[in-house]
């Protein structure tokens, strides 16, 4: 099965949000883990801009690591679907 990530409309709290961007130079990405979703975390964390697959593959680590949910803020249409399906909360409940 491929992997499925939630698609949303700004940073959530509980979870790791993978954030991309389309700039003038090229598509990026951050990662934030805010300091409300695990107790392991003194702080918001944010990573400098880097490219989206390694913010995806960072944000799984971290995720994995932290046994927390990976959301993806995509407000410019960067995802690519080799790395899973986007779906929003309310396309699930429409399937049921």
């Amino acid at each position: 099965m491929a992997n499925r990530f939630e698609q949303v409309d700004e940073v959530v709290a509980d979870a790791i949000t993978i954030v991309l961007a389309q700039q003038p130079d090229g598509q990026c990405a951050k990662v934030v883990g805010p300091k409300s979703a695990h107790e392991s975390l003194a702080v918001d964390r944010v990573t400098e801009l880097m490219a989206p697959k390694d913010a995806l593959s960072g944000a799984v680590r971290l995720a994995n690591q932290l046994k927390l949910a990976i959301v993806v803020l995509d407000l410019d249409g960067v995802w690519k679907p080799e790395w899973g399906a986007l779906y929003r909360r309310q396309d699930d409940a429409e399937d049921e």
